[in-house]
């Protein structure tokens, strides 16, 4: 299959990566020439305008977006749409709002599919985990480089309707929220607590067997590792939160409760005025490194 990549950034570049590793062909656009440039180096045929990567695309287009959730998509899509038709299918892998999703895809002449994206810069070597929403045979369609993309065909599924793939993927992030918070109280009390302890330790030992477990787990065992038993200098700082935000909003107008998601949307704004240097919010600073590799804050 011939795939179109539009945003070369981090997790674009992973995407063609792993398609031309798969044995796909690529046409990739970025505003940016360097990242173009860079892309063409691992295989990719370069493109220097919206105009010259539709021509390099067969006549039934397959086009991946990875760009910044917001006006950068709306524009993309601008500049997409006269060149598009009925048989062309568009995946929008940013982080969008869900309803933005279902406005762009009943918009767009063309199939459009959300594809909610887990898995930060690790995805690079094991893949990602892709929930995709919108018409069933474009996803059918996409299969292949959405195996070639996700860890596998165990890794990609179609969620549902157009913006079902967004939408569990909001969803996904305020459980993240929560997940996060979880371990930081946890490791805060474990700090603060009444015996002398080594966290790296502690989360080493979870990590092999014990019910919790999981990814975060290890990436709380490389920050008590790489920044010391006490996090170093990173600060109480936790950027982001649109994500956990939509969640919360969401589940206000369906009158579903759920106040651990609430609670560590709240702790994070709050690290952004407060000056109490909690343990809990500094881990989930770091963490945040970890899967996502967003800039650590850190204390002057």
């Amino acid at each position: 299959m011939q795939l179109g990549v539009i945003g070369l950034g981090r997790m674009g570049r992973i995407v063609v990566d792993r398609v031309v590793d798969a044995g796909h062909d690529v046409v990739a656009f970025d505003l940016d020439e360097e990242a173009v440039a860079a892309a063409a180096d691992a295989g990719a045929s370069p493109a220097d305008s919206i105009e010259d990567f539709v021509s390099q695309l067969p006549e039934e287009k397959r086009i991946w977006l990875m760009v910044p959730a917001g006006d950068a998509v709306d524009a993309t899509l601008d500049d997409l749409e006269p060149h598009l038709d009925e048989d062309d299918i568009v995946v929008d892998g940013g982080n969008s709002h869900f309803e933005k999703s279902v406005a762009r895809g009943e918009a767009l002449e063309a199939a459009y599919l959300d594809c909610g994206t887990s898995g930060g810069p690790a995805g690079a070597e094991l893949g990602f985990s892709l929930m995709v929403g919108g018409p069933e045979w474009a996803y059918t369609e996409m299969v292949p480089v959405l195996d070639a993309i996700a860890t596998g065909p165990q890794g990609h599924d179609h969620m549902g309707a157009l913006g079902s793939g967004h939408y569990v993927k909001m969803v996904h992030n305020g459980v993240e929220y929560a997940l996060m918070q979880a371990y930081g109280e946890g490791f805060e009390l474990l700090s603060e607590g009444r015996y002398d302890l080594d966290m790296e330790s502690i989360a080493r030992t979870w990590n092999n067997g014990a019910v919790i477990r999981s990814w975060l787990l290890e990436l709380c065992e490389e920050a008590f590792r790489e920044e010391g038993n006490d996090l170093g200098t990173v600060a109480d700082h936790i950027s982001g939160g649109s994500t956990g935000t939509w969640t919360v909003q969401e589940a206000l107008e369906q009158e579903v409760s759920i106040p651990l998601i609430y609670e560590a949307l709240g702790e994070r704004f709050d690290s952004r005025v407060g000056e109490d240097g909690k343990f809990s919010r500094r881990l989930a600073n770091r963490l945040r490194y970890g899967f996502g590799r967003h800039e650590i804050e850190r204390q002057e």
